[in-house]
């Protein structure tokens, strides 16, 4: 009976396990996995996917045409600015420039660029600041520094600061204060005589040696009388050099009987001087 007794409950429980098995599966497929909702799901996610995705799309384009867009406002404002910087070249009624080739049928669009473009300023006509030359004047040593002289606003509002401070204003006063300097510092280190002698030296340094105003006109000097050079009106008679001979001769000063003896010939067009040359036709 023992044997027969455990034979029956091993063929119920296996039948037992067969029947939750069959409906473990039907219940798990009809409400836990179900398929024909997991198809739907899958469905919608795809078409939510294509959604995405064609949003994704129009997203990138519109960012590549702002890109574009933003480029392109980039070179046209670059192309205008060269425009007014080169506005020089622009054609005239006389002369043709270069962007205006006669070979063309039309002008270049450059051309007509320039001609709706303003030139621009010149930088040095634009108003600059009262106190940007004495800040870049004062390293290079152009001129000497200049202080503030005038006096100074008080702040506006400001209340005195607590403890045993002085005025605001009365502290600025005090700081920008004119410069007071000494007599040995304000007064000159040279005499006044000595000014005047430097004063005289730098005036005659200046001025011509002589005021004789010379006018290249032909009747402006011919009442003046001519005064020969000490050279030509010596008593002693005009020198022979340069007519005569072209090398003095001493005799005096000779250290030997002889004279000085030229090794080299003389220069022949120098002693053809006075014998080839006629006066008024007759040969000297």
């Amino acid at each position: 009976q023992t044997a027969y007794f455990i034979m029956k409950m091993n063929f119920y429980n296996e039948m037992a396990v067969r029947i939750q098995k069959r409906w473990r599966g039907y219940y798990v497929r009809k409400y836990i996995h179900n398929y024909y909702a997991l198809k739907k799901y899958l469905e919608a996610i795809s078409v939510n996917n294509e959604i995405v995705r064609n949003e994704l799309q129009e997203y990138a384009e519109m960012k590549e045409n702002e890109e574009k867009r933003k480029d392109l406002e980039k070179k046209e404002k670059e192309k205008k600015y060269q425009a007014r910087k080169m506005h020089y070249l622009l054609s005239t009624e006389q002369i043709a420039g270069i962007y205006n080739s006669p070979f063309r049928k039309s002008p270049d669009p450059m051309e007509l660029l320039l001609r709706k473009s303003k030139p621009l300023s010149h930088r040095w006509q634009q108003m600059k600041s009262p106190f940007a030359c004495e800040l870049y004047d004062w390293p290079t040593c152009t001129r000497p520094p200049t202080f503030s002289t005038a006096q100074p606003l008080p702040p506006i509002g400001r209340q005195k600061p607590q403890g045993p401070f002085r005025d605001t204003a009365e502290v600025l006063r005090q700081r920008y204060k004119p410069l007071e300097p000494t007599l040995r510092v304000a007064a000159s280190i040279n005499s006044p005589l000595e000014k005047a002698r430097e004063e005289m030296k730098r005036e005659e340094w200046r001025n011509r040696i002589h005021d004789n105003e010379f006018l290249p006109f032909s009747s402006y000097h011919k009442n003046e009388r001519y005064d020969p050079s000490i050279h030509r009106s010596d008593k002693y008679g005009q020198e022979t050099y340069g007519i005569k001979h072209f090398r003095e001769v001493q005799p005096k000063k000779w250290v030997a009987d002889k004279d000085f003896q030229t090794v080299l010939p003389s220069i022949v067009l120098f002693e053809k001087f006075g014998k080839t040359y006629s006066r008024t036709g007759q040969i000297v």
